[in-house]
């Protein structure tokens, strides 16, 4: 099996302008995953994903490999199939660039058993919610499973509602999950996504993975310890440079 892993990256995030190549500790945020990922045993071909003359620039500096992608793509996964197309992949990653701290073993472990789960062709990743801070930030994406760790629904908001709760933690109350940005394919799992438009709940909450769900698939969700962090707004930056000087 080839292990297709693809970094997508634009520079136009709202929140965040130009956070893909933000200086930290003397070299752009997207190079520490990039570094990091590197190391995989699994991984036979790591790219990043860019439509940005700037991204690929940066990204020779520190010796990525790149691949050219449109500029009309709206999630990573849709930029994700356009790479397959060009360079193959039998399962493909897709990594949400700005996971800060993520560590390959993580990675590596996953792709081990997504490759056992030949009749899975989705999956993702999630880890337990510990505070009602980080339950109510709508940064923070939340996962409901059945009992197959199959994704019921993913959300911004807290889910699920908890009848009758005392408003006050709520994480010891129900074990809430958040879901980390990574995404696993089959190569035509991968496919049928960038074939089939933008879906309701998709374009309302802003999650590409909703579109697997609202077309009757299911996602597997593989439950880590790992704590890595999104880095959404400029504010949750100062926070990591301030923890990590």
């Amino acid at each position: 099996m080839k292990i297709t892993a693809v970094i997508p990256a634009r520079l136009d995030s709202k929140r965040f302008p130009n956070k893909v190549l933000y200086s930290f500790q003397g070299k752009p945020l997207i190079a520490h995953l990039y570094q990091e990922l590197a190391k995989s045993k699994e991984i036979d071909r790591l790219v990043i994903a860019t439509s940005d003359n700037e991204i690929i620039y940066a990204a020779k500096q520190f010796g990525a490999e790149t691949v050219r992608t449109s500029q009309r793509h709206k999630t990573g996964s849709d930029r994700a199939a356009e790479v397959v197309k060009k360079i193959g992949g039998d399962i493909i990653i897709n990594i949400q660039w700005d996971i800060f701290g993520l560590k390959v073993q993580m990675i590596d472990t996953v792709i081990n058993k997504f490759n056992k789960e030949k009749k899975i062709s989705f999956a993702t990743l999630a880890n337990k919610i510990e505070s009602d801070t980080e339950l109510i930030d709508s940064n923070n994406v939340k996962v409901i499973l059945d009992r197959n760790s199959d994704a019921i629904l993913f959300s911004r908001n807290p889910i699920p509602f908890i009848q009758n709760s005392t408003k006050k933690n709520l994480v010891s109350q129900f074990t809430f999950y958040h879901h980390i940005g990574i995404y696993l394919y089959r190569q035509e799992g991968l496919l049928k996504f960038a074939g089939w438009k933008r879906s309701a709940l998709e374009r309302a909450e802003s999650l590409e993975q909703l579109r697997i769900l609202e077309n009757a698939e299911k996602i597997r969700v593989y439950k880590t310890r790992m704590k890595p962090l999104s880095i959404d707004t400029i504010k949750e930056m100062k926070k990591i440079e301030k923890k990590y000087r």
